[in-house]
């Protein structure tokens, strides 16, 4: 697959990619917050084809330093959305947030300040997932078990929280990543970081950056029984397995059926 990327020219050396969608009545205030905080970071919405006024209310803001990527209607995927983000930042790192304030943003700073020390990746670890509800909390710790589990087999580094969305990187070291493993990476999915882990060098320095998970602000949350088959399908043979008999057992259709 050849893949087109539109690199940018902007000023300061982190962006931060936020995959959106329908996030009117938040991308605003997100992006104010960021400003604030770090008024040199280049910000990034990668938008899945909202259907609500996300791209009009950034357009608005006039912050040069700000924009709305309205993707591909037939590309739609957060993982997508996220990997797309990172080709075509241009920045020397990368941060992913989620729009929805449960990332704090006082993490940046820290995850900044890893990067500038020579990490080539750093997790936001979430110390206390209660917010989430026990149920996302019971999933997301067998996942990272599993996922785990799987990582060790493959040789690949692993993490305290390999199902968080919170992570910063260095774009010289995965933009290649993204690249030479564009077609088996997971663009139906949400675990962006699963998959920097897997396909990534075995030898990246990995920093972590400690954060209380906080509740969403404004809005619903978009998961789903797919991010389950997702995440599931992402760890080899066994995963597809699994992910098959989950998508049996809540009687969907399994996504990549043919």
């Amino acid at each position: 697959m050849v893949i087109a990327v539109l690199v940018l020219e902007v000023a300061g050396t982190c962006t931060i990619v936020i995959p959106t969608y329908n996030e009117e009545n938040n991308v605003v205030n997100m992006a104010k917050a960021i400003r604030e905080l770090h008024p040199d970071f280049h910000i990034m919405f990668m938008d899945d084809n909202s259907t609500d006024r996300s791209k009009q209310l950034i357009d608005e803001l006039g912050d040069p330093l700000t924009e709305m990527v309205v993707r591909k209607p037939e590309e739609r995927g957060l993982a997508a959305s996220v990997f797309q983000g990172i080709l075509e930042c241009g920045t020397d790192y990368f941060m992913t947030v989620d729009c929805d304030f449960q990332h704090p943003l006082s993490t940046l700073k820290g995850m900044y300040e890893k990067m500038e020390a020579g990490a080539d990746l750093v997790i936001g670890t979430r110390d206390d997932r209660t917010a989430m509800g026990f149920k996302r909390w019971a999933g997301s710790w067998l996942f990272t078990f599993f996922a785990n589990m799987f990582l060790f087999w493959h040789g690949k580094p692993r993490s305290k929280d390999n199902m968080s969305g919170l992570i910063a990187g260095r774009t010289d070291v995965f933009v290649p990543v993204i690249k030479d493993n564009w077609d088996n990476l997971e663009m139906k999915g949400w675990k962006v970081l699963l998959d920097l882990l897997r396909w990534g060098p075995k030898d990246l320095k990995i920093e972590e950056e400690h954060y209380i998970f906080a509740k969403r602000e404004i809005g619903e949350s978009h998961i789903s029984p797919n991010v389950v088959i997702t995440t599931f399908h992402q760890c080899g043979m066994f995963g597809r397995f699994c992910a098959r008999v989950y998508a049996g057992l809540k009687g969907i259709k399994y996504p990549y059926e043919k």
